[in-house]
């Protein structure tokens, strides 16, 4: 079996949104523009390939964004630099084989040589225990409860200390930058469609490893 972790591609679209949209109650569906909005602005937003076949992804938000999320506005009020990981899908084909794992190592990676918090929330209404304690026994803690709107559901907003951070930062962010290495760039973004909003309608999505 041959795993690859990789950036998007435009052509990997109509497979993301189907694969998201057929994931159930855990995740909210997305529209065409919706996922387009996360394609162009979206530092983090990687998929797995399983021998030549999509097994999942992730998408994650730096700071700073106008991402339109509730919960991604949350942590943009109580915290100044941080990852949001919005949603990670997994096909039912290639669950419970570690994969969620993966990506969150991936996702810890990228965030940990560039801020100095990885966010994001889960559920608890329906609660689902076993992504709370991925969540937990990943390290991440609770910062906060809110509900989504009036009648939407509550969450528990999560966060974890990336301790490597601060070493990073002091070594080279402060001192001219990353590296230049392949594994350390940033992901290339796309020029943005006019025709499309700026930004998307509520979209954050409980996880489901």
């Amino acid at each position: 079996m041959a795993l690859a972790i990789r950036d998007v591609r435009e052509h990997d679209l109509d497979a993301v949104l189907a694969l998201n949209n057929a994931a159930g109650r855990s995740i909210l569906a997305l529209d065409a523009a919706q996922l387009r909005y996360f394609y162009e602005h979206a530092e983090y937003f990687r998929v797995a390939e399983i021998d030549g076949h999509l097994a999942g992804f992730l998408i994650a938000l730096r700071d700073g964004g106008n991402y339109d999320s509730p919960n991604y506005r949350w942590f943009a009020e109580h915290y100044e630099s941080f990852v949001y990981i919005d949603r990670i899908v997994i096909a039912n084909a290639y669950r419970r084989h570690g994969l969620g794992k993966v990506f969150y190592c991936d996702v810890t990676s990228y965030a940990e040589v560039r801020v100095p918090l990885l966010t994001c929330e889960v559920f608890l209404e329906p609660r689902d225990d076993v992504v709370v304690l991925f969540h937990g026994t990943y390290g991440f803690q609770e910062v906060g409860q809110q509900r989504m709107g009036e009648s939407g559901p509550q969450v528990s907003l999560l966060a974890k200390d990336l301790p490597s951070y601060a070493y990073v930062r002091e070594t080279w962010l402060e001192n001219g930058g990353l590296p230049d290495e392949p594994w350390l760039a940033e992901r290339q973004l796309p020029p943005p469609h006019s025709s499309l909003p700026s930004q998307p309608r509520r979209l954050a999505g409980e996880r489901h490893p």
